[in-house]
């Protein structure tokens, strides 16, 4: 590895954040799959998870809208929701669907300074009765014309980058937040990954 390489990795990792994560339950579309992870990777998340309970296990994600994110964050994939969030509960103090509901609270009244898991739900349908049950909350994203709902990467973005403001005035991105072990672990992993931007 070059130095200017591992600069840029550990540049990287020393941004990493731990604290959020998404979780995308049923998505149809690996377009649309790949192009939230882009914006995972973007704003320094480093997990995500993938649940499919109606639909086959993805074997790939789309390459174009990616930019080849997936293979910079740990994808956990399931075909069970209690697997799921049974690790989930592990690692995160909270789990938030995003579902227009009387009990829903505004993105922009969430504290993303906490421990937090974001499920975003299918194209058609959004987030099942099941995983609504699961959950801790559900959060809206406000919006004022007619239609009152945005593509899932859309909405992804938005929510995203709502969490990496907070975290950035909170001084998360300025302390390392990924564990020694686990730093090492992924440094070592990402030097062996070609990628013609670093």
């Amino acid at each position: 590895m070059t130095p200017e390489r591992k600069e840029r990795l550990l540049s990287v990792l020393n941004k990493r954040q731990e604290n959020i994560t998404v979780v995308l339950e049923n998505v149809f579309d690996p377009h649309n799959i790949s192009a939230v992870m882009r914006t995972c990777d973007a704003i320094g998340m480093q997990d995500i998870y993938v649940l499919n309970t109606k639909i086959p296990k993805h074997k790939k994600f789309g390459p174009r809208s990616s930019s080849s994110a997936a293979k910079w964050l740990s994808i956990h994939q399931y075909d069970k929701a209690e697997d799921c969030f049974m690790d989930l509960r592990k690692k995160y103090k909270k789990i938030l669907t995003t579902h227009l509901s009387t009990d829903a609270t505004s993105l922009y009244e969430i504290d993303f300074t906490e421990s937090v898991a974001l499920v975003f739900g299918n194209e058609h349908d959004g987030v099942s009765e099941e995983i609504i049950a699961l959950a801790d909350g559900n959060m809206i994203i406000p919006q004022v014309g007619i239609i009152r709902s945005l593509n899932i990467s859309v909405a992804c973005a938005v929510t995203l980058y709502e969490a990496m403001r907070q975290k950035t005035i909170a001084g998360h991105y300025k302390n390392r937040q990924l564990q020694p072990e686990r730093f090492d672990e992924l440094l070592d992993a990402w030097g062996f990954l070609e990628d013609d931007k670093i």
